[in-house]
This record gives structure tokens, C-alpha cells and sequence, in this order.
């Protein structure tokens, strides 16, 4: 049980942090890059609430399980997207 949740939110983390990767780079827009990362951050606490009112398994781990690792890439892709994100702004590249 652990080694699933663990696998599914390595796997979550690193996708969301590669769509994020795409949206700093190719858009102007400042916050665009976060999106992901919260989106996943609000399934893993809908996941977390939900998990005592239904008895679902994924992958062999309970719904709180995912919630659990939803919110652990969430937390993964922002930090290192808000440091990708504050080297790109032009006004720290000398600081």
C-alpha cells in the first residue's frame, strides 16, 4: 500500500511538474505555471475528505492514500516551479 502511493505520487508529481515546465516557458502570463499544481492540490484534498465516506481502492491504496500523494506532488511541483519561476523574472537575474 504504501509503495503504490508512494509510485503514484512520484509519477503525479513529475507529470504536473512538466506541464508547469511548459506553461512558465511558454507563456507571459505570471501565475499560468501554478495552475497545475494547484488543480492537483485541490483533487488530493477532495480525495482526503471524501476517503471516510467511501471505501475505494486504487492501485491497492485508499482513497485517502491518493489524496495523501496528490497533495505531496502538489507541494513538490510548486516549490520547484516557484523557483523556476522567480529566475525568470528580469528583475532578480542580478541579485
Amino acid at each position: 500500500m504504501v509503495a503504490s502511493v508512494l509510485t503514484f505520487g512520484g509519477i503525479l508529481a513529475f507529470v504536473a511538474f512538466v506541464i508547469s515546465l511548459f506553461l512558465v516557458r511558454a507563456s507571459k502570463e505570471k501565475n499560468i505555471g501554478y495552475y497545475p499544481g494547484i488543480l492537483i492540490a485541490a483533487i488530493g484534498l477532495l480525495c482526503m475528505f471524501a476517503s471516510p465516506l467511501v471505501n475505494t481502492q486504487v492501485m491497492g491504496a485508499p482513497l485517502g492514500g491518493v489524496g495523501i500523494a496528490c497533495m505531496f506532488a502538489a507541494a513538490v511541483t510548486l516549490i520547484l516551479i516557484s523557483i523556476i519561476d522567480a529566475y525568470q523574472q528580469p528583475n532578480t537575474k542580478n541579485a
